[in-house]
């Protein structure tokens, strides 16, 4: 059930983190991904912060946190659109 959760955490996280990151969603599948591991990234900079969530909504936030910034660690890379 734990999974589920995890999954249901990582959609909306990633959905989030693309609309506050203007121009920064892929779509439905890839903001699922990046929910996911922006989870992971975010529980992990939260622990070298020494920050402690519990909770769904602690998770959402770490998620959504990690989120924005593994979308805006990809944005550095990203060659820049020529109009």
């Amino acid at each position: 059930m734990n999974f589920i959760w995890y999954i249901i955490i990582g959609i909306i996280a990633g959905f989030v983190a693309g609309k506050i990151m203007r121009g920064g969603g892929f779509g439905l599948l890839i903001n699922l991904l990046v929910g996911i591991v922006g989870g992971l990234l975010g529980g992990w900079v939260f622990g070298l912060l020494g920050i402690a969530t519990v909770g769904i909504l602690g998770s959402l936030i770490t998620s959504i946190v990690g989120a924005i910034l593994l979308l805006w660690i990809v944005s550095l890379f990203r060659k820049p659109r020529v109009s």
